[in-house]
């Protein structure tokens, strides 16, 4: 007994080092070193373990299991950026879905007729396959590649972030439009951080080890450069985020999970609506059988969310669609 008391302190002690390598995506870019950035990826499964293995101690009378439980306080905030609960309820002044449509391949009508029973007031799609959506009420902004924006109200800016850059290779899109709501102005961003290019066959292990390890070696060759293309996209968004005189929203798909590099710099100094006023799972990509959390809405600190939704009842992309509703501060 003894022998597997000493076994699960060294895991629970290898679990914890890792969690806190996880936080050092806030400080360490993957052009320095990637693998912090890796570990994110495995954020739900840590945070797990680390978990059970703490109500492990507790059986056990351990006292042990409050110093796990005391570290364990370092992991909150990580862990409400995956699942959340909020009983904020409050009347907002403006309504935005985002969602990640791949392409409209699973029906244009279907995402019509979804979006246009919402209400939304802004709409922004990534992967919109340059298909012209017929949405109640709301004017596509612009002719843009990747992604597009819907809404009801004066564009007074606008600018394509990544123009002149798109090759093969590169497969981002970010833009702003400033939009004149009443008697406010809003710098609304639309983002789609380098994808990754995964499907199914590349990512799931068969059990032979052999091919196993080559498809995890594969996995890191195209997340290591991945990651650091996003640095640089993340450097070139942020100049309009900082430089911005209007408040911020932005939302999109990151291509990137909480706890990421992407995460924390694409975020800084912005409000995550989901930590604010989510409830249940942020899990916003259902292609996998594994929690990803892809798609966000941001916010600056005076348009507060009061309302945050990922709809996991429809499947009409690979991702859930994700609103909120926010309120204008005086």
């Amino acid at each position: 007994m003894k022998i597997v008391r000493i076994v699960l302190l060294i895991v629970h002690l290898g679990i914890l080092c890792l969690l806190f390598g996880v936080l050092l995506n806030a400080y360490i870019p993957p052009r320095i070193f990637p693998w912090f950035n890796i570990l994110s990826l495995a954020f739900p499964v840590l945070i797990s373990v680390y978990c059970l293995l703490t109500v492990v101690w507790i059986f056990m009378w351990k006292k042990r299991a409050f110093v796990f439980m005391i570290f364990g306080l370092f992991f909150f905030s990580a862990t409400q950026r995956w699942v959340n609960y909020s009983s904020k309820k409050e009347k907002g002044d403006l309504k935005i879905i985002t969602f990640n449509t791949k392409g409209g391949k699973f029906g244009k009508k279907e995402i019509e007729d979804y979006v246009n029973a919402k209400g939304a007031d802004i709409v922004l799609l990534q992967e919109d396959g340059n298909l012209d959506y017929q949405f109640t009420g709301l004017k596509k902004a612009k002719e843009r590649p990747l992604s597009s924006l819907y809404s009801k109200y004066e564009i007074v800016g606008y600018k394509e972030i990544f123009e002149g850059l798109y090759s093969e290779d590169f497969n981002a899109f970010a833009d702003y439009t400033d939009l004149k709501i009443d008697s406010k102005t809003v710098r609304v961003m639309n983002v789609y951080l380098q994808p990754f290019k995964f499907n199914k066959s590349m990512v799931k292990l068969n059990g032979n080890s052999a091919e196993d390890e080559t498809k995890v070696k594969n996995i890191v060759k195209k997340l290591v450069p991945t990651f650091k293309m996003h640095q640089d996209q993340i450097d070139m968004i942020r100049k309009y985020v900082d430089s911005s005189p209007y408040p911020v929203i932005m939302t999109g798909d990151f291509n990137a999970v909480p706890n990421s590099y992407e995460y924390y710099h694409l975020g800084k100094n912005l409000q995550d609506a989901f930590v604010k006023v989510g409830k249940g799972s942020a899990t916003s990509f259902h292609d996998y059988k594994y929690p990803l959390r892809l798609d966000y809405i941001f916010s600056s600190e005076s348009v507060e969310p009061v309302s945050y939704q990922v709809d996991h009842s429809v499947k009409i992309s690979d991702h859930y669609p994700v609103s909120a509703v926010l309120k204008f501060s005086n």
